[in-house]
């Protein structure tokens, strides 16, 4: 698996999005995981086969209206 880190939880949302628009399989939607309480991650296999993973590490701050 390849992984690559990602500034922001929208950038993981986008990489995902991107490879599945592109032919990549779903092997994980983007959320958050239990590795550690901000471990949001999105996984995707590629065309070749390759399991591909962004993540990204960062509390986000909540928003409030």
């Amino acid at each position: 698996m390849v992984a690559f880190e990602a500034e922001t939880r929208s950038a993981v949302d986008a990489f995902h999005a991107a490879a599945i628009a592109a032919g990549a399989i779903d092997e994980g939607k983007p959320g958050l995981r239990s590795y550690h309480a901000h471990f949001y991650a999105a996984y995707v296999r590629d065309l070749d086969g390759n399991k591909l993973c962004a993540v990204c590490e960062k509390a986000e701050e909540p928003l409030f209206i």
